[in-house]
């Protein structure tokens, strides 16, 4: 019964919290992480929606309680109690340190559960194998690796309903996230490491990724379409891109980490196979910064570019 309890007040508050998101400068939380395709972001708004709940039940009743104190104790009414030289009052005592420690338990046993539950390289349960996805982040866009597949793309994420995605991330340039807020869980991409992720679609839709750190000039227009498509139309679509264009080897990959903004989705329909081990244990050089004004260190930036 307290289960199904709260089960009712989370449908009962989601609309509040939503409006209450739905404020200038939050819309975009209210339309993306409340309203998840994915059993990662389901738990990441129930958690949301909880934590709401919590201050909610402490700051509604301590305004209403500052009111009624105003009114209660206004200078006209000569019926309160007057105590100007009270020292020690247990149950004031009672009100102040209950409150702070029932916030920090609850708050608390929802992070722990959680942080237990949502752990982001604990493999989500299906009996469908997972997809292989490898994340690269660059100067300023995205590379995508699937090495089942043996494909790449950049700036555009194809992956197939109902099916485990799990995605191994690092970066070949300096600390980003990566976030698909309605399937849940950002998680850095770091150079020199690899994050791992694990999230999953439950339905063919079409989603909106993006890096939520700031990294320079073109962190603004490093965002990126997640198409989750049916297990027959991935298949389909990863055929169509073994079919045709570039091959993402030393040289390719050494023009596309070049610093670049508002880069438009491509494909690769081969890929080395030892690329993101190489740029993750930072044997491949990282991509040149912007142009600079002397000509013998635009030549000796082009150099060490090439290298693979």
């Amino acid at each position: 019964m307290p289960r199904n309890l709260l089960q009712t007040v989370r449908r009962c508050a989601a609309p509040a919290v939503a409006l209450l998101l739905s404020a200038p400068g939050l819309a975009g939380c209210a339309r993306s992480i409340l309203d998840p395709v994915g059993p990662v972001g389901r738990d990441d708004a129930t958690i949301l929606i909880d934590a709401t709940l919590i201050m909610l039940a402490i700051i509604v009743p301590t305004i209403l309680l500052a009111f009624w104190m105003a009114w209660r104790y206004r200078a006209s009414n000569t019926k309160s109690e007057y105590l100007p030289y009270w020292s020690y009052s247990g149950r004031i005592e009672a009100i102040v340190w209950s409150i702070p420690i029932l916030t920090i338990m609850f708050i608390g046993g929802v992070i722990w559960i959680g942080s237990y539950k949502l752990d982001p390289f604990r493999p989500l349960p299906s009996k469908t194998p997972p997809l292989e996805v490898q994340v690269v982040s660059l100067d300023w866009k995205w590379l995508f690796i699937y090495p089942q597949q043996g494909i790449a793309t950049v700036n555009q994420l194809v992956i197939p309903a109902g099916t485990p995605v799990h995605f191994s991330i690092t970066s070949a340039s300096v600390f980003n996230v990566f976030f698909i807020p309605r399937l849940g869980s950002m998680i850095y991409a770091m150079p020199g490491m690899v994050s791992q992720l694990n999230l999953q679609a439950d339905r063919p839709v079409t989603l909106f990724g993006q890096s939520s750190h700031f990294s320079g000039d073109g962190f603004s227009d490093m965002q990126f379409p997640v198409r989750s498509v049916a297990p027959a139309d991935f298949s389909a679509w990863a055929d169509g891109v073994r079919r045709g264009g570039p091959v993402l080897d030393g040289p390719a990959y050494a023009a596309l980490s070049r610093q670049s903004q508002r880069v438009a989705p491509a494909t690769y329909r081969g890929v080395d196979p030892q690329l993101f081990q190489s740029i993750a244990a930072q044997k491949v050089a990282p991509g040149p910064g912007p142009e600079p004004a002397s000509p013998s260190h635009a030549g000796r930036e082009v150099s060490s570019a090439g290298r693979f």
